[in-house]
C-alpha cells in the first residue's frame, strides 16, 4: 500500500472509492503518520503512540494478527508496552496483547495495564454465553466457511464509567464513554498531540448502526459522541477501521456529518413512529440526505441506512412491527405451504421468482424463492431457485453486511440443490 495519508488524500477526493479500498481491508501494514505516531493496518487499526517512558496502543487487533502486529510494533519500536485501550470489546480490537504480555515476562518487565469502560467485562461475559451463535453470524457476515469464536478474555486492569485519563511519559490520554455501534465504547484524545482515536465510532461509511444480526446500536448517543470530539478541532483522526482524516476541518466535518446522518435517519423515524406508521412504512420511506449520501466517507459498503431504521425502531419500539399478523404468527413454513398451495405449487412459486428476478425486482423474488424451499425443503428445483435469487442479490448489494446474508442463503440452497446438507 502506498503512504496512508496519501491513500486517505486520495480517498477524501473522490479519486479512489471506497469500495476498492474498503475500511475493512486486512493488508497488514505499519505507518508513521504523525510524529511519535503509528498507524497500523489490520482488519481493526492499531494506534501506537510512543512516549518518553514506553508505548501506548490504542485497540489491540484480532487474534490472527497478534504475532504479526507485534513483530510491526517491534520494528517501529522496541520499548515497553505500558498500555493499551480497549475502544470497545468487540473481538478484532482486544486480542492483539498476548505476544506483549509474554514478552514482558520473558523481560522481567511490567506486563502491560488495560483501560476500557466499565461494560466491557459484562460483554466478554456475555459472548462467552452466546459463543455458538456469535460463531454463526459472524461466519455468514463475512462468508466464511466456519468461525470458532473465543470463550477467553483479557479482562481490563482499569475500567471507567463516564471519562478517565492516564499519563504515560508524561503525556495525558484522555477517555471518554460513548454509547454508539456498542454501550461499552471509548473514545481517546491526546491534546497535546492533538490526535483523536475515536474507535468504530467513525469507520470510513456509513456507520455501523445497524448490523441485523447483532445487538443493540444506539444512534443519537453515537451522534451526540461525534459532535462533541468534533468540537475539539483534532488534528488527527485514527479511526478504529479504514484510514486516517488528516487536518482540522476535514476531522471537523467527518464527524459532523457522520452526526447528521445518524440524526436525520433518527428523525424521520421517530417522526414516521409517532403518526402511527409500520416498520414496513419507515424501511421503504425513510432515507438518508442526499448530500451526505455522496460523500466518500459515509457509503453504505458495511452497514446500510435501511438496517439503521431497524434498529431505530427496536430501540424505541421494540419488536412488533405494526402488522398484527405478525404478533403470534403461523410458523413460517405453514404460511409458505398454503401460499404454494395457492399459487399452484411450490414449483410455481421458485418460477415466479425466477421471472421476478429477470424483471429486477429481486426484494419480491426473494420472497417468492424462500416461500418455495419452505413450502418444499427437499425440493431441489426449489432450491436451484433460491440459489439463483439470492447469488443475484448478494452481487448488487452494496453493503457487507447484505453481500454476507445473501451468500449464505445461495450457498445453502446450491448445495441442497445438488443433495447436500444445508448449514445453519
Amino acid at each position: 500500500m502506498d503512504d496512508i495519508l496519501e491513500v486517505a488524500d486520495r480517498l477524501w477526493r473522490g479519486e479512489v472509492g471506497i469500495g476498492d479500498l474498503h475500511p475493512l481491508s486486512t493488508n497488514l501494514g505499519l505507518f508513521e503518520v504523525a510524529e511519535r505516531t503509528a498507524y497500523v493496518v489490520t482488519f481493526a487499526r492499531v494506534s501506537a503512540f510512543s512516549t518518553d517512558e514506553g508505548l501506548v496502543l490504542v485497540d489491540t487487533g484480532h487474534q490472527l494478527v497478534a504475532r504479526r502486529l507485534h513483530e510491526a510494533l517491534r520494528l517501529y519500536s522496541r520499548s515497553r508496552l505500558v498500555a493499551a485501550v480497549f475502544s470497545h470489546g468487540h473481538v478484532d480490537h482486544v486480542f492483539g496483547l498476548g505476544p506483549f504480555e509474554e514478552e514482558a515476562s520473558e523481560m522481567g518487565w511490567e506486563g502491560p495495564r488495560v483501560y476500557a469502560h466499565e461494560a466491557v467485562p459484562a460483554r466478554f461475559d456475555r459472548y462467552k454465553l452466546t459463543a455458538g451463535y456469535n460463531g454463526l453470524v459472524n461466519a455468514r457476515q463475512f462468508r466464511l466457511e466456519h468461525l470458532s469464536w473465543p470463550t477467553e478474555y483479557r479482562y481490563p486492569d482499569v475500567t471507567y464509567s463516564t471519562e478517565t485519563a492516564f499519563e504515560v511519559g508524561g503525556e495525558r490520554f484522555e477517555l471518554h464513554h460513548a454509547k454508539g455501534e456498542t454501550d461499552d465504547h471509548t473514545w481517546t484524545y491526546l491534546p497535546a498531540r492533538k490526535v483523536l482515536c475515536p474507535g468504530d465510532l467513525f469507520i470510513w461509511c456509513s456507520p455501523n448502526a445497524g448490523n441485523p444480526q447483532k445487538a443493540q446500536r444506539y444512534p443519537l448517543e453515537w451522534a451526540a459522541a461525534l459532535r462533541e470530539m468534533a468540537g475539539l478541532e483534532a488534528e488527527l483522526l485514527l479511526p478504529g477501521h479504514g484510514f486516517p482524516v488528516a487536518g482540522r476541518e476535514r476531522v471537523r466535518l467527518a464527524l459532523s456529518e457522520t452526526a447528521e446522518l445518524l440524526e436525520s435517519l433518527v428523525s424521520q423515524s421517530l417522526a414516521l413512529m409517532n403518526e402511527g406508521a409500520r416498520l414496513d412504512d419507515l424501511v421503504h420511506s425513510v432515507r438518508p440526505p442526499e448530500h451526505l449520501s455522496e460523500r466518500p466517507y459515509l457509503k453504505p459498503v458495511y452497514d446500510e441506512p435501511e438496517f439503521v431504521v431497524r434498529n431505530v425502531w427496536r430501540l424505541y419500539g421494540g419488536w412488533y412491527d405494526g402488522n398484527p399478523a405478525s404478533l403470534l404468527p403461523a410458523p413460517e413454513a405453514v404460511l409458505a405451504a398454503e401460499l404454494a398451495g395457492l399459487a399452484g405449487g411450490p414449483g410455481r412459486l421458485a418460477d415466479r421468482a425466477l421471472e421476478l428476478l429477470e424483471a429486477g425486482e429481486l426484494r419480491l423474488a426473494g420472497h417468492l424463492a424462500e416461500a418455495a424451499v419452505l413450502a418444499a425443503p427437499s425440493d431441489r428445483e426449489a432450491h436451484r431457485a433460491r440459489a439463483a435469487v439470492f447469488a443475484a442479490r448478494a452481487e448488487k448489494a452494496t453493503s457487507t453486511m447484505a453481500k454476507g446474508i445473501f451468500s449464505h442463503a445461495a450457498r445453502q440452497s446450491a448445495a441442497a440443490a445438488e443433495g447436500g446438507q444445508i448449514d445453519p
